[in-house]
């Protein structure tokens, strides 16, 4: 097993066939799919299902993904660490959940330390990516919510992964709306009056499961639901189809005026706890260091 070969099953993992991998991958298809059987023997399991429809991950196959995205991703770090040609260049990087609070202080901190040579990177993605990469040391900084719904299951999930979370602020529950909404204007609403139309909801993971939303009531039975994991789209949708999405109430004045989104008090009570996590015990660079100066102006608990 060598790490070209994990690389090759995540990259097949995510592309439609075979072909389309090995294009991606520039190599040729033959040689890829030989590359993958060998793995498969050396391991002794199946990673993909091979039909005349196409290749799918095996449950063997989407367990073993997990760890080589984890392999790779170490990897990756020590390779831009310690064997980039471009030694004197300086490196950070953070995680964030859907936050333009978490954007702001990142860009705060490129402003006032101004390196003249550097590689930064802010991820804005998934709970469990997040929690993944602080884990990892591939962030230094990850910004993280939970409701009451899923705040226990997420504390595990801090303790197991040897995580340090400080809240910053509690945020009450909102609902966005289209500015020609025609309940756009209410000063609160209850999630019953909402039934009539769609929740858009940020997909947080593969397998449908609340715990890791950012969003409140995780665990409320909607009629109307549309999952899409990317912002523009939601907005789309929430304009299209006078859906709504639920939130913390954090609405940028960009957001408004770009958007056209409006929020709404909701009745129903369950608060978002809103924090940044560290790696328990990690030494953090003065860009980390700087960057929890920002997060930390914004702290209301």
């Amino acid at each position: 097993m060598n790490m070209n070969q994990l690389k090759y099953v995540i990259e097949v993992a995510s592309s439609s066939s075979m072909r389309e991998a090995s294009t991606r991958l520039y190599i040729s298809q033959p040689a890829l799919s030989a590359s993958i059987r060998e793995l498969e023997e050396e391991l002794g399991i199946l990673i993909f299902e091979r039909t005349n429809k196409g290749i799918s991950l095996t449950d063997e196959g989407r367990e073993f993904l997990n760890y080589a995205k984890k392999a790779v991703g170490q990897y990756e770090i020590l390779e831009d660490r310690y064997l980039a040609k471009d030694s004197g260049r300086e490196r950070f990087s953070v995680s964030t959940q859907h936050y333009n609070f978490a954007i702001k202080a990142f860009t705060a901190v490129i402003r006032s330390m101004q390196p003249e040579k550097y590689t930064f990177s802010i991820h804005e993605t998934k709970t469990k990516e997040v929690l993944d990469d602080v884990r990892s040391l591939k962030s230094e900084v990850g910004v993280v919510s939970f409701s009451g719904s899923n705040e226990a299951v997420i504390r595990k999930l801090f303790r197991d992964y040897d995580l340090e979370f400080i809240p910053l602020m509690r945020k009450e529950t909102y609902i966005y709306v289209w500015k020609n909404h025609a309940l756009a204007g209410r000063k609160e609403i209850s999630i019953e009056e909402m039934q009539k139309y769609p929740c858009i909801s940020f997909d947080q993971s593969d397998d449908g499961k609340f715990y890791l939303t950012e969003e409140a009531m995780a665990d409320y039975s909607f009629d109307k639901m549309i999952k899409s994991d990317d912002r523009a789209t939601s907005m789309e949708i929430i304009a299209e189809l006078g859906g709504y999405a639920i939130g913390s109430g954090m609405l940028s004045e960009e957001d408004a005026v770009l958007q056209g989104l409006t929020s709404i008090k909701l009745k129903e009570e369950d608060p978002l706890t809103i924090g940044y996590i560290t790696r328990r015990g990690s030494r953090l660079s003065a860009y980390g260091n700087a960057y929890i100066e920002e997060l930390l102006k914004y702290k209301e608990l």
